[in-house]
């Protein structure tokens, strides 16, 4: 099984679950990501092998390029994929295709290429047309505030996914021996796509012509001890606040450390701060405060009052099954999402905007940590379903034997 995306820590994390659970049931799987030291790490932590692909995901997002730069940006990543996807799927049976969506496209149509088997799978529901929301936005690409119906929306992202990435896609489509595909957003999410999420925080409604497999969200079963010195810490007190923004550099907030530890304590909380993709750090030196780097969520956020962070799918999944009010300060992407999601649940606070201040901050954190937030969140942590990785992994080996052709000439995997 080769497993490829490219993306942040929320992209790579669910992969490692899903190649774990693969191995433990007597399949070989590789995963192609970017070649940060992190995710090679993680990866060698449950010894599998990492096939490094394209630029680092975190010098990417530090830099921040412009809008104006994302064709070009994505034609370097569809010809990375047709390079270093297509030499490590060489002998695979299936590949699964993840992450920003030039990548997966450009690593289905390796798929395709080789003939081997594959699934398009996404991390939240954001990406797959639905009549019942309307779609993201691409940076520098704003719909027209005058359209409001969901499905005219949806063929306007379809037009802004081609102008966007056609061109490069099948360039190298042709230069490979393969056909060009009309619409590439069609193409990478199929017929059958793979939603990798909980249906209790993500629920799926059904939508004509797309047949939506939910298999749960992909963790990792993660035994990893905290250090001794954070322990300490947590045993010395109170249950404090978390705060970490996970893959976000938060260029727009450097001083969100300071802002977040002061509303914290402005609570009668103490804190952990994370240092993550936006270099956190203490504000100062008192004792009521710790800094952390990587760490088991699953460990920590068993113990924590609440926990603060950007809304990434895996971190607001962590805090969910951890039974922890939570705080969102969505920064981009599929994050307002989340947020809107943990506040409609009742287990924490969406955040107004990406950049908090004290005032509103502290009014976030007063939700979070009310007594009902707290209840509401352990009844939903109770409800959340923690097989899906192990329910994709089944699919894949069981799938394997029953492939079919589209009429673009994938071999997708039925379910």
């Amino acid at each position: 099984m080769l497993l490829s995306t490219y993306g942040s820590r929320g992209d790579v994390e669910p992969l490692v679950a899903l190649a774990v659970q693969l191995r433990a049931l007597g399949a070989e799987a590789r995963v192609c990501a970017p070649p940060d030291e992190a995710f090679a790490q993680r990866l060698a932590d449950v010894g599998v092998p990492l096939v490094p692909v394209g630029p680092s995901a975190r010098k990417l997002t530090q830099a921040a390029p412009g809008p104006s730069s994302l064709p070009q940006r994505a034609a370097a990543l569809i010809a990375a994929q047709f390079e270093a996807v297509a030499e490590a799927a060489e002998g695979c049976d299936v590949l699964v295709a993840t992450g920003v969506l030039p990548a997966a496209a450009g690593a289905l149509s390796v798929a395709e290429m080789l003939g081997i088997a594959s699934v398009s799978v996404t991390f939240q529901q954001l990406t797959l047309p639905s009549p019942h929301r309307p779609p993201l936005a691409y940076p520098g690409r704003p719909f027209p505030p005058e359209v409001t119906d969901n499905r005219v929306l949806w063929d306007l992202d379809a037009r802004s996914v081609n102008a966007l990435f056609g061109e490069a896609l099948n360039t190298n489509r042709v230069a490979n021996g393969l056909p060009p595909v009309d619409d590439v957003r069609d193409y990478v999410v199929g017929g059958r796509p793979w939603l990798a999420t909980d249906p209790v925080l993500d629920p799926w409604r059904e939508t004509p012509g797309l047949d939506v497999v939910q298999t749960g969200a992909w963790l990792l079963p993660d035994e990893r001890p905290l250090p001794d010195e954070l322990v300490a810490f947590l045993d010395a007190g109170t249950p404090p606040v978390y705060v970490g923004f996970g893959s976000m550099p938060m260029h727009a907030s450097a001083d969100v450390a300071q802002v977040a530890v002061e509303a914290v304590r402005a609570q009668g909380r103490r804190a952990v701060v994370a240092r993550g993709w936006a270099d956190l750090d203490l504000i100062d030196d008192q004792d009521d405060c710790f800094l952390v780097g990587e760490v088991s969520h699953r460990a920590l956020f068993g113990r924590v009052a609440a926990v603060v962070h950007h809304g990434g799918a895996g971190t607001t999944m962590a805090a969910a099954r951890a039974g922890a009010p939570q705080v969102v300060v969505p920064q981009a992407t599929d994050q307002p999402y989340w947020a809107g999601r943990v506040a409609e649940l009742g287990v924490g606070a969406a955040h107004d905007g990406p950049t908090p201040a004290f005032e509103s901050l502290s009014a976030a954190l007063g939700t979070a940590l009310a007594r009902e937030t707290r209840a509401r969140a352990t009844v939903v942590a109770d409800a959340i379903r923690t097989d899906g990785a192990a329910v994709a992994a089944k699919l894949l080996l069981d799938a394997i034997s029953r492939p079919r052709k589209t009429s673009q000439g994938q071999t997708p995997l039925t379910a």
